[in-house]
């Protein structure tokens, strides 16, 4: 019972730390642009202002309109729980699987894109027929980081894999390097950062994300602004404890556990720095340079892949 209490909080402290590194994000940003930042706590404040908001339905709005923020929610909810995020070898490892992962992002995006053309507006198809085009694009390259993952640790499992790095140390191997390069491209992308998206930005012309979710409102728009942050997170987590293991909990005692949450913090603060300092460095791209971004990515997961196969498998 220990145990799926352990995983219980662990989905629940993905839940509500997920605004928290949204924040960090947006706060180093500003510094790096000698901008104010907000406080820590306003994704908290706008999602509670958002949650005691009407809903506001355009008359022509469907089921699936309506439907669609409660399963993007639950769907992004689902792959936070199936993730290691303090410990390995929980009762969710079960469900940790990285196909399992794609496969729960697919299902949010599926019904984003549905509802981003639902209502017939010009700025929903369009974003969500650029949400398709980005996603056809990334899903090969994270397949690919993926399969290269799974021949090092002769599985798809995140534990598996998790606990195969974290007994190997420190070990250079330039199939997981690759692999990291292509993850971090593809994150860059299926999260909607800079240079393939603003998330700031209302602009007609280069909305991607925010164009589908134009029509929503209140808690609808609370639950979709939610999963964003979430999805980061999970990003966030994947890349720290898939390349950087050190500090994940393998004994579930209290000290493994404290040990953990300071690891798991210290490493999204520095990833969060460093995502800050791109999208500071870095202007956003035109819509027809996303293709040769992508492509960079399934490059860097086919070079890893093959570098696998001819320098430790042959």
């Amino acid at each position: 019972m220990s145990y799926w209490i352990l995983a219980l909080f662990q989905a629940i402290l993905f839940v509500f730390l997920a605004p928290l590194f949204s924040a960090w994000v947006k706060r180093v940003k500003c510094w790096l642009q000698n901008r104010r930042p907000p406080s820590l706590l306003q994704p908290y404040r706008d999602l509670r202002r958002l949650f005691s908001k009407q809903v506001v339905l355009a008359h022509n709005a469907s089921f699936i309109f309506r439907l669609s923020p409660y399963i993007i929610a639950a769907a992004t909810l689902l792959a936070a729980v199936a993730i290691p995020l303090l410990a390995v070898n929980l009762p969710t490892a079960a469900i940790a699987d990285v196909i399992v992962l794609a496969g729960f992002f697919a299902l949010a995006r599926f019904f984003l894109a549905l509802a981003g053309m639902d209502i017939g507006t010009a700025f929903g198809g369009m974003g969500s027929s650029r949400e398709m085009t980005i996603s056809a694009m990334a899903e090969p390259a994270m397949l690919m980081a993926v399969f290269t993952l799974a021949m090092v640790a002769s599985s798809t499992n995140l534990s598996t894999v998790i606990g195969v790095m974290l007994n190997q140390g420190m070990v250079l191997r330039p199939s997981l390097l690759f692999a990291f390069l292509s993850l971090v491209l593809v994150a860059v992308a299926e999260t909607g950062r800079i240079p393939v998206d603003n998330p700031s930005t209302h602009l007609e012309l280069t909305m991607i994300h925010e164009a589908m979710i134009l029509e929503y409102s209140g808690r609808h728009l609370a639950m979709i602004e939610w999963a964003a942050q979430l999805k980061l997170m999970i990003y966030g987590v994947l890349i720290a404890n898939i390349f950087f293991p050190w500090g994940i909990a393998e004994q579930l005692d209290a000290a493994s556990l404290v040990l953990a949450f300071v690891a798991i913090g210290l490493k999204l603060m520095i990833i969060g720095v460093a995502l800050a300092f791109g999208e500071t460095l870095m202007a956003k791209m035109r819509l027809f340079q996303v293709p040769a971004f992508l492509v960079l990515a399934l490059t860097f997961s086919v070079i890893g892949l093959l570098s696998h196969i001819i320098l430790e498998i042959s």
